[in-house]
């Protein structure tokens, strides 16, 4: 399954906007804030999958039967750049354990690359909903090695991939790898260069969230 946000006519459309904007990119807490928002969007967004139930709660003057989602959630995110969706997720389910990966590419001379994961903290994900931030979903690598090693942490019962911007090749890469993952994407972009830069994209967002490369 995969739900784009461009695809619907919304608020999420303007915050994709200014992310893209090279001169608004310049404010790195406007920057943040957008990112941070496209989270709280996708967070209530998935939260219509979830399961519910039945429970009461006492109020001033009595009893109310409500509707409550179920609590295993692990929010995870690869370290620096998904730190403000990661935030956002978080706005909202502020009950979640959450999980973080330290990731990086390695390029070599001949342009190619390979991940290498340094960090990993993660509680339990046995029968958990997972949800996984990452502003930039661009080959796909990072997400599906990350996944790989989630999974000495236990099987989760759902997997949610969630992405400000991704580039189409990286949408197939994670279809032909988990098939059964649930991408949650802000815009789709079709091109992807030799160094793996999505075109147009929006730039480095670990970068353009703190404070790194930024144009005077």
């Amino acid at each position: 399954m995969v739900r784009v946000l461009a695809e619907t006519n919304s608020i999420a459309n303007n915050f994709l906007a200014e992310l893209r904007d090279v001169e608004l990119q310049k404010d790195g807490l406007r920057f943040r804030r957008n990112l941070e928002r496209l989270g709280e969007i996708f967070a209530y967004e998935i939260s219509k999958t979830l399961d519910f139930n039945e429970t009461e709660v006492i109020t001033p003057l009595g009893t109310a039967t409500v509707k409550k989602s179920e609590k295993n959630i692990v929010l995870a995110t690869i370290l620096r750049a998904g730190l403000p969706m990661h935030q956002g997720m978080l706005n909202y389910f502020d009950f979640a354990g959450n999980a973080f990966i330290s990731a990086y590419r390695k390029h070599h001379k001949d342009g190619s690359f390979e991940i290498n994961l340094q960090y990993i903290t993660c509680p339990d994900l046995n029968n958990s909903v997972l949800i996984i931030t990452d502003p930039m979903l661009a080959t796909g690598q990072s997400i599906a090695k990350t996944l790989k090693e989630l999974t000495r942490y236990g099987k989760p019962k759902s997997i949610h991939i969630v992405s400000a911007i991704a580039a189409r090749e990286g949408v197939d890469h994670v279809h032909r790898y988990l098939p059964s993952a649930h991408l949650w994407l802000g815009d789709i972009d079709e091109e992807l260069t030799a160094k793996s830069y999505i075109v147009p994209g929006l730039g480095d967002a670990g970068d353009l969230s703190f404070g790194e490369k930024l144009q005077n």
